[in-house]
């Protein structure tokens, strides 16, 4: 008998481990949707990727795996994952958005595509992949992150928006500043 609960807990801990938490991505109009009906509205953060970006594959094999940047993503963001390329159109602050070719046919899945224009618009025309946006609970833009970040990097960025740190960081530059234009006494 204590050979087969020792065994069932054995499987149970390698079935357990094996069912990792994973972040829970939305498309635009599913977060938009949550954030009308939630009391409180989180953030959003919004991953821009392709099919042929390697560090957007990168991004979600590592950094996007991590179980802290999993619960605090989950937790405290609306998480967009946005094809950069897209053929959707998206409707936004009552403008629609629309890829910038649309009748354009990719030779492959993962071959190059044509930009769609909110992508663009909330990169300010810097298409790097991947890239991240920050948007407010109203969402306002509010920072763009380009590149892969490893999830040390990505949990400090999270934490500076979901804390509301990015809201009181201009007086401490402030502060900063006026110590060095004032000589000591």
């Amino acid at each position: 008998m204590r050979s087969v609960v020792v065994t069932i807990l054995i499987v149970n801990s390698i079935f357990v481990s094996a069912q990792e938490a994973t972040i829970n991505w939305m498309t635009w109009d599913q977060a938009i949707t949550q954030s009308k009906k939630d009391s409180i509205p989180k953030k959003m953060f919004i991953d821009f990727y392709t099919g042929w970006c390697g560090w957007c594959k990168r991004m979600d094999a590592t950094t996007f795996k991590d179980q802290n940047v999993v619960s605090y993503m989950n937790a405290n963001f609306y998480p967009v994952k946005f094809d950069a390329e897209t053929t959707d159109t998206i409707v936004f602050n009552g403008n629609s958005f629309l890829n910038s070719e649309p009748d354009f046919k990719r030779s492959s899945p993962n071959s190059r595509g044509k930009v769609h224009y909110l992508a663009y618009t909330l990169l300010e025309g810097k298409l790097s992949y991947p890239s991240y946006a920050i948007l407010d609970e109203k969402q306002a833009r509010l920072m763009i992150y380009q590149g892969a970040k490893p999830a040390d990097q990505l949990m400090g960025i999270l934490l500076f928006f979901a804390t509301d740190q990015y809201k009181f960081y201009h007086n401490y530059l402030y502060g900063q500043w006026s110590q060095k234009l004032t000589p000591n006494k």
